[in-house]
């Protein structure tokens, strides 16, 4: 899959190329020394595929109401312009202008061979905001340019190597990052190997990173399109310890866990609160929570009678199943598609606004949590007691087992054996 070049942005970025080449040992191909041009940044383009900015892509494709507004024309001016607010408000941008105008380019951008950005977006993106600011010295941008055959997976891997797998320095959001391992899983033809060894990181790593987006895809696609996988950036937690508990559970115990933990993401309950509730019967405290709040039982109605069936299908093609997933089946779907701002309209007439309702269901959660960790501390103050008593057991058959060989040697105390043993015998008094 090779780039497809503009001819005339190729010729001009030939005539601007230097004669010195700089080593890139990430470049995966033998020969590592690239040449070095220094080009206008109102000139270079910025990568719309860059994986940094996929979920915030995903937020202006639909303020825009334009699928295709980075590929119909990737190098014209409203994808660029749509690019260049993206990059300018990623966090600590500021900073980052600030560091420009004190310091310069420290470290040259790597760019394709008719000026695409493969690497060094943001700091691009920073002097260009500073030479429309009137800074003098910030209208070039120093590249190094790669060969005119770069293929596409040379430029993904790349981009890999340079910007996540050494120290995710321009800090990729673990949606973005994790999106980036899911299209290198799905070209490496499902091989986690070769995605970890590209990630230098280790297969369990890479793989978590996975299952915790497929997890969010769920929600994502539950909602109908009004949720966008960047507005779950900051319930990383959640996610993945969503996706790790679920694993080798059965699935209705995956199911109920699975709705409790996108009510969570969806209402902000903290995943410390959260994780009390990773047991079978999870979504049925929920909802008895629910259900004794007076202000929720015509909100339960609602979801009941609107939750449409094509929810129920999306649902059970998202997990295989054609069971009801739980008994928060119906609510989850039901504001899952809807907006904080939105309102709902109840039998009686009355409107409540969404984000009205997130609050009572995070709190039915909070309270649910709150009763399940009460029982787990009760259940394991009765259990305790047999379960120290079954260790002590299995000590003292190893007790049983070595004595023989320890009293072969000369330098065995027998009496201190004996004052041991005393020692058990009183406490074996004290439990009967």
């Amino acid at each position: 899959m090779l780039h497809n070049l503009d001819p005339a942005r190729k010729a001009f970025l030939e005539a601007r190329t230097k004669s010195n080449t700089v080593p890139v040992p990430a470049w995966p191909r033998s020969e590592k020394n690239l040449p070095q041009a220094e080009l206008e940044t109102t000139w270079v383009r910025f990568s719309v595929t860059n994986h940094r900015t996929r979920a915030e892509q995903e937020r202006e494709r639909r303020l825009a109401g334009r699928e295709d507004l980075f590929t119909a024309d990737p190098l014209g001016p409203v994808a660029q312009d749509a690019q260049y607010r993206i990059l300018c408000a990623q966090p600590s941008f500021d900073e980052l202008k600030r560091d420009l105008q004190s310091r310069g380019q420290q470290e040259p951008a790597i760019v394709t061979a008719d000026g695409i950005l493969i690497n060094g977006n943001r700091r691009t993106a920073g002097l260009r905001a500073l030479w429309e600011a009137g800074e003098l010295s910030a209208r070039y941008v120093s590249c190094l340019v790669l060969p005119a055959d770069a293929t596409t997976y040379e430029l993904v891997d790349l981009e890999a190597e340079l910007q996540v797998a050494n120290s995710l320095k321009q800090d990729y959001s673990w949606v973005n990052e994790a999106m980036l391992i899911e299209e290198l899983y799905d070209r490496a033809q499902k091989n986690w190997e070769h995605v970890a060894n590209r990630m230098h990181r280790t297969v369990a790593d890479v793989r978590g990173m996975y299952d915790k987006l497929q997890q969010l895809h769920q929600l994502v696609e539950l909602s109908g399109g009004t949720r966008l996988h960047l507005d779950f950036v900051e319930n990383e937690s959640v996610f993945d310890e969503l996706s790790k508990y679920i694993k080798n559970k059965p699935q209705q115990e995956a199911d109920s866990v699975r709705a409790v933990y996108f009510l969570g993401a969806l209402t902000g309950t903290p995943y410390r609160q959260l994780r009390h509730l990773r047991r079978a019967d999870s979504a049925q405290l929920v909802l008895n929570e629910m259900a004794e709040d007076v202000t929720m039982r015509p909100i339960l109605e609602a979801a009941d009678a609107a939750t449409p069936m094509a929810s129920d299908d999306l649902l059970d093609d998202l997990v295989g199943s054609s069971e009801p997933f739980s008994p928060l089946h119906g609510l989850l779907a039901f504001v899952a598609q809807k907006r904080p701002e939105a309102n709902i309209v109840l039998d009686d007439g009355d409107r409540v606004q969404v984000r009205d309702v997130l609050t009572s269901i995070g709190s039915s959660i909070m309270t649910a949590a709150d009763e399940a960790k009460e029982e787990d501390r009760d259940q394991s103050a009765l259990q305790a007691p047999l379960v120290r008593a079954g260790k002590a057991i299995d000590e003292l058959k190893r007790v049983v087992a070595a004595l023989p060989r320890a009293r072969r040697y000369p330098e065995w105390d027998e009496a201190e054996f004996a004052k041991r043993v005393a020692e058990l015998n009183e406490l074996l008094d004290k439990i009967r």
